[in-house]
């Protein structure tokens, strides 16, 4: 899947049922009878994924009913799907000012050397995890900041 259908899937996970029940007559041209947001969420990225992939052929359909007779059918995504959805879009929601993880930020602050290293998730300074750069420049300046200006990641994004 390309990621430009990624991020329009992620988009659809955000939506509300409304405007779900709007892009599902958009894309199958007739109204849902459903107003459960996980099932047209479901329903919309499957025929995301179909429109930009291909569907499947009449064939491989028939075949695809017959072998269904018969078997016990999954009802539920597997839990590793899930998972590895989630963990896109916290990536997909990491400020794109940060540099990436295991970088190191440093400054000067008041004849103080300052060190801070971006984790996958949070901030190390000073041999403690912190969950923002805001609060580490909090307790280094004794007042409040706002962490990405403290640490200079405040200029606009290249190609953003």
């Amino acid at each position: 899947m390309n990621d430009k259908l990624r991020k329009e899937i992620e988009q659809l996970r955000r939506e509300k049922t409304k405007a779900l029940k709007a892009r599902y007559r958009e894309l199958f041209g007739e109204e849902s009878s459903s107003s459960n947001h996980a099932h047209l969420f479901r329903r919309l990225a499957w025929r995301l994924q179909a429109l930009a992939e291909g569907d499947l052929t009449r064939r491989a359909s028939e075949r695809a009913i017959v072998l269904a007779a018969d078997a016990d059918l999954r009802l539920r995504a597997p839990r590793q799907f899930w998972r590895e959805l989630e963990e896109k879009a916290k990536q997909a929601a990491r400020d794109p000012r940060l540099p990436a993880a295991g970088t190191l930020l440093e400054r000067q602050y008041q004849d103080r050397h300052i060190s801070v290293r971006i984790l996958d998730e949070g901030f190390q300074y000073e041999g403690k995890i912190y969950d923002s750069l805001s609060s580490i420049a909090s307790s280094i300046t004794g007042t409040r900041w706002n962490g990405f200006a403290f640490f200079g990641l405040n200029k606009k994004v290249l190609g953003g």
